[in-house]
């Protein structure tokens, strides 16, 4: 049973109330619980120069700033705290002000408790962004006032008083949002499970356990869906409270979604031929499945079908940017893991030029040597991750005793001019690192835009 937000409105006035994180994602957070009549602190680890002008604009509106190295050293004696989801719930600094008795949540978790409208949340290791972008896509079309939000789209609490009951809410939700969450949404879909982020979490458990609270929470009228064809989610369905509904691209599902014979189904209904899907790879019929499957009481497969032969994509994910002397560019930037990277090098129909590697999220990278040398012509590496991707692949080309060229940069323009030099007219050159962006940009966007400016200004 939803709560209504009149309850948090009365709570969080005069409460002396720490935000941690100046982004962009948290400054309407900042704004609306000034404007809701908490006293508000705002910390950042940033110096008052790098936040530039939102330091006086904040300031303006009555908000305290404490900002540089050692901000946190002041954050004690608050009765609530807004956490950054990147950071972790047991840190010391937190420990210590729960025992103070502060009440630490995120905006996340205030947001799916008061919401007054239904919510679809998406989790998972891959395809989370293409799903919740379907998801909202078919919804739109079907003619609900939809929002969009979590890790993609605008913040969305401080919008909460314009969502009407009978509107559609869907959340892109990650394993750090998930992590401290005692709500769940009624609609939740775990996409697949594999590992990811574990220079984060402590383990490929906490990691896991970290997903399940998008469902752990629900009711016996909500509904979990799950991908019937990955172990870890498919294990999933015995520890639901609500309905489950699977998707699966190997076998039939009376309950949900599934892929036979060319054609994707949804309750046994026909929706389209994977022919007819714009973006291509077997990975993406598994997202449109479980866009189906969370939209199938609320859409008409009309709706569905015109969506999947309309969608062209979404930006940095196997997006095309331009052909030159017969040579393919693909941004494949948000392929942040090995499976991700996998899965879009799969949809190619031959084995490509790859450029991969980041900053390491300590995850193994022997699948995509061991799964992926047959779909890898040649391999540019760079980043933090580049000898250890090498050491993987060389290991297999030595068991095979094959050959696959394999070249060291240290930069993405030098990557590009490697890939230049090193393709010829047929050949496809993608983006897809299987790794995070942070030890060389700030977010697989800028990596992707980046790489995007680099293909562009070539003459």
């Amino acid at each position: 049973m939803k709560k209504d937000f009149s309850e948090f409105k009365s709570y969080i006035k005069d409460k002396k109330t720490a935000v941690v994180g100046i982004g962009i994602s948290n400054r309407p957070l900042i704004k609306y619980l000034v404007k809701l009549g908490a006293e508000v602190w705002a910390f950042d680890k940033k110096s008052r120069t790098e936040i530039g002008d939102t330091a006086e604009e904040l300031e303006g509106l009555g908000v305290k700033l404490v900002v540089g190295e050692k901000y946190l050293e002041s954050l004690h004696g608050y009765q609530v705290i807004f956490k950054t989801p990147s950071m972790r719930i047991d840190s010391p600094v937190f420990l210590k002000a729960r025992q103070e008795g502060t009440y630490i949540t995120s905006e996340m978790e205030e947001f799916v408790k008061y919401c007054p409208a239904k919510i679809i949340g998406v989790t998972g290791s891959d395809g989370k962004t293409t799903t919740t972008t379907l998801i909202y896509n078919i919804l739109k079309e079907e003619g609900y006032k939809t929002w969009v939000g979590g890790n993609i789209g605008a913040p969305l609490f401080s919008n909460i008083e314009e969502i009407g009951k009978d509107d559609r809410v869907v959340l892109e939700l990650s394993s750090f949002q998930l992590m401290t969450m005692n709500v769940s949404p009624e609609i939740a879909i775990i996409t697949n499970l594999s590992p990811n982020h574990l220079d984060m979490h402590k383990d490929m458990n906490e990691y896991v356990n970290a997903k399940k609270n998008i469902f752990r929470f629900q009711n016996k009228c909500d509904t979990t869906i799950i991908n019937r064809d990955n172990c870890l989610t498919d294990a999933i369905k015995n520890e639901t409270i609500g309905k489950v509904m699977g998707f699966s691209r190997k076998q039939k599902i009376e309950n949900g979604a599934y892929y036979k014979d060319g054609n994707l189904y949804i309750l046994n209904k026909f929706v389209c031929t994977k022919e007819d899907i714009v973006i291509k790879g077997m990975h993406n019929v598994e997202n449109y499945l479980a866009a189906f499957c969370a939209t199938a009481y609320d859409a008409s497969v009309n709706s569905m079908k015109k969506v999947a032969t309309t969608f062209p994509g979404v930006e940095h994910r196997s997006e095309f940017i331009r052909e030159i002397n017969g040579v393919k560019y693909y941004n494949d930037s948000i392929a942040s893991s090995p499976t991700r990277t996998l899965a879009s090098i799969s949809a190619f129909e031959k084995p490509i030029i790859l450029i991969a590697g980041g900053y390491d999220k300590n995850i193994p990278f022997e699948p995509l040597a061991e799964e992926g040398y047959t779909m890898i012509k040649k391999i540019i590496l760079l980043g933090n991750t580049a000898n250890k991707i090498e050491n993987v692949f060389s290991k297999v080309i030595k068991e095979k005793n094959i050959k696959l060229p394999i070249f060291k940069v240290s930069s993405l323009k030098e990557a590009v001019e490697v890939a230049r030099k090193e393709s010829t007219a047929g050949d496809i050159v993608t983006l897809s690192p299987s790794c995070a962006s942070f030890d060389m940009f700030a977010n697989f966007e800028v990596r992707g835009n980046k790489f995007k400016e680099i293909i562009s200004s070539i003459k």
